[in-house]
């Protein structure tokens, strides 16, 4: 029971002592969030989104980034304690515009076709409730040629599988990777990286041109 609890709010956090466990879990994994935006390559006049952005700390380093004018970053999350973390700790962020947050489905963003240059998430994809479907509307939002990164830490992932946790989940990196390839996505590819000292994964993949 107690497993299967961790494992719902580390997918949806609630405001109780559970979701408060699973935000301190998540702010430990500042590193992969700072890896995943480095990696992005953000322009200062992109159009970014974050994916699941939970406390908002990748939102922040992604922000900083942002420094032209026509720099936006915009949030997606399903987790209404975490839209309302986040929004607190964005709150200068978004009064000037910078930021927009949205509480919802990966399946359903809130943007316009061709909308972002970057998108980055951590954590995420495990989580969605059909991968393809959560694909095809990221790849629908993205600019022809822009790029994703996924950033993720296996070894870790595998402590938690044995502890029990993210049972059920569609943890492996292999059949998102194939679904971003079936829905139009194209130089799919995951690769070993470091950051900081700490060693994790980046897949990384790029909408097709028109």
């Amino acid at each position: 029971m107690l497993v299967e609890r961790l494992t719902r709010q580390l997918g949806k956090p609630t405001r109780n002592l559970w979701g408060w466990l699973v935000k301190r879990f998540l702010e430990r994994n500042r590193f992969l969030e700072a890896s995943a935006v480095k990696l992005c390559d953000i322009q200062p006049e992109n159009v970014v989104l974050e994916l699941g952005f939970g406390p908002g700390l990748g939102l922040q380093e992604a922000a900083r980034r942002l420094t032209q004018p026509g720099g936006k970053l915009y949030g997606l999350d399903i987790s209404e304690y975490m839209y309302n973390t986040a929004s607190e700790r964005l709150r200068a962020d978004i009064q000037s515009g910078k930021v927009t947050l949205f509480l919802g489905s990966v399946e359903q963003i809130p943007l316009a076709d061709n909308a972002v240059d970057k998108v980055y998430h951590c954590n995420c994809y495990y989580f969605w409730p059909d991968l393809r479907a959560g694909s095809r509307e990221i790849h629908r939002v993205m600019k022809p040629g822009a790029l994703m990164v996924t950033a993720l830490h296996l070894e870790y992932l595998q402590k938690l599988i044995a502890a029990g946790l993210l049972k059920g989940t569609k943890w492996h990196p292999e059949p998102y990777m194939e679904a971003l390839r079936e829905v139009g996505f194209v130089d799919v590819r995951m690769e070993e990286q470091r950051f900081r000292g700490e060693s994790f994964q980046a897949i990384f993949a790029a909408a097709k041109k028109a």
